[in-house]
């Protein structure tokens, strides 16, 4: 029910931006990953890309993330875009800078306002799989993830 319910909730963006899933689908040839020294990388693959019509200079995208087991996400931003995510699969926990850590569990959901850090993103199993449904509200053209390995 509540993978129904984010699902749903992401249908609806899209359904506002007045295109068709089918019809405006932008396919990765290959996943981009995010290297770690000490840990697997996550992947993302982009779903659906799509200038919203009734917002000049903005565009709206879906991405699945996959975390294999033990997986972390070097630290990053996502530029000045919101951000949705939405658990389909597993565990992750999550720190935005200035926040607390969170764990979020399949069915579960945050959002990050734009220009957040993120400082932790991690699978926190060391067997099983976690994936995220993304939804990215962005400046198009902007890179979606920009690394910070520094932080």
């Amino acid at each position: 029910m509540r993978i129904a319910g984010g699902l749903l909730a992401v249908a609806t963006l899209a359904g506002a931006t007045g295109c068709t899933a089918v019809a405006q689908r932008t396919h990765a040839k290959t996943p981009t990953a995010t290297a770690t020294s000490t840990h697997p990388a996550e992947s993302l693959t982009p779903l659906l890309q799509q200038a919203l019509p009734n917002v000049t200079g903005k565009t709206f995208t879906s991405a699945v993330v996959d975390f294999p087991p033990s997986a972390r996400a070097v630290p990053h931003r996502h530029g000045q875009a919101f951000v949705y995510a939405y658990v389909l699969e597993g565990t992750v926990r999550s720190r935005l800078d200035g926040r607390p850590v969170t764990t979020y569990h399949q069915g579960e959901n945050w959002v990050e306002r734009p220009g957040a850090h993120h400082v932790l993103t991690e699978n926190t199993s060391r067997a099983e799989r976690a994936k995220l449904l993304v939804v990215f509200v962005s400046d198009t053209g902007d890179k979606l993830k920009v690394d910070d390995p520094r932080a």
